[in-house]
């Protein structure tokens, strides 16, 4: 019998690869939407990889709301919940972002422990496996927890909250339904559709040169296609259940990434700008730019993570990060999205 997985935020840039390679492997899916016009949408950008044919229904189902939750996991095998809403107050928002994020997950798990589903593998965040200060010298793993200080970005802590009542969750929940969570970097790769980049708009405001420079800051750059290669092996594999995977990538300064794309693009890079901003002209400009105020506290990061646990338990191995970051650049220049823009910095 085929097995049927549900993803959560079949309309995002993560969740849309996953159905993609859901289908792919021969899984039936099934998505949740918060409207019908949605439902189009997901049909189109899936069908640039793969034949969604008979394999894709949708339910309705909000993760700010308990309707259609039951509905979205009668039949279902797994879960792999990838959305996470925003909330309505942006970033730097601690409350549009914890509770929603939090109260989601718990949606998600209630609904899949009633139903009897055999495992949920819930998306996390790097952010939610590091110190306090991204300054910190040395190298995490998955045993380390993000401490819950009320001075971290929101997008952190909701990340780390939602994570941790998860897990209290499960750990007080009778029933037989599994977790495991899958802790990503900085997602890039190629895009399904114009109309969502999602994490991508780094490298298609590179491309638009709407960065006069890099700043001093490095990502750990995970291939959108590798991570949902690693929420299936999460998902399958007996021995993740109980288990967290850091899912990050190869570590890689945003200057690098402006030079690989200068390197392999040429002129179609022409617009990228590979100059090094000092920390201090990157501070100023985030002053009048509130888009640059969030990654200030990234500046001359030095801690990395280790994927060590992916790699042993899951044979789980990511693609280097410049290949990830040109096959992004690519991608949204097939897709015609890296038009000349106003400058951000």
């Amino acid at each position: 019998m085929i097995e049927k997985v549900l993803v959560t935020g079949g309309t995002g840039y993560v969740g849309g690869w996953a159905i993609v390679a859901l289908l792919q492997r021969g899984y039936d899916v099934r998505t949740t939407v918060r409207s019908t016009a949605r439902e189009q949408a997901v049909i189109d950008a899936v069908s640039t990889a793969v034949d969604p044919a008979g394999r894709i229904d949708f339910v309705h189902a909000d993760l700010l709301a308990d309707d259609g939750w039951d509905a979205a996991m009668d039949g279902i095998d797994y879960v792999l919940h990838v959305a996470s809403p925003l909330g309505h107050g942006g970033e730097t928002d601690a409350d549009a972002l914890i509770a929603p994020a939090r109260d989601g997950a718990l949606r998600v798990l209630r609904a899949a422990t009633r139903a009897g589903v055999k495992r949920v593998v819930m998306t996390s965040a790097a952010n939610a496996a590091s110190p306090m200060s991204y300054t910190t010298e040395g190298v995490t793993d998955e045993t380390l927890w993000t401490i819950d200080d009320p001075s971290l970005p929101a997008y952190r802590r909701s990340k780390t909250i939602a994570e941790k009542a998860a897990w209290d969750f499960i750990a007080t929940t009778d029933g037989s339904t599994e977790l495991t969570t899958v802790l990503p970097g900085a997602v890039l790769g190629p895009i399904l559709t114009a109309d969502n980049v999602g994490t991508a708009s780094i490298v298609q405001q590179m491309l638009r040169g709407q960065l006069r420079g890099a700043p001093r800051i490095g990502l750990e750059v995970v291939d959108v296609r590798d991570l949902v290669d690693l929420h299936i092996r999460a998902m399958t594999t007996p021995e993740a259940a109980g288990q967290r995977f850091l899912g990050t990538g190869p570590f890689i300064w945003m200057a690098d990434i402006a030079k690989a794309l200068k390197t392999a693009l040429g002129e179609q890079a022409g617009q990228v700008a590979t100059r090094q901003l000092p920390n201090v002209v990157v501070r100023i400009a985030s002053i009048f730019n509130p888009s640059l105020k969030a990654i200030t506290i990234s500046l001359g990061r030095r801690n990395r993570h280790t994927t060590e646990k992916a790699r042993r338990i899951l044979g789980w191995t990511p693609r280097p990060a410049e290949q990830t970051a040109v096959e992004c650049a690519r991608s949204l220049i097939e897709h015609g999205i890296n038009e000349q823009k106003a400058r951000l910095a």
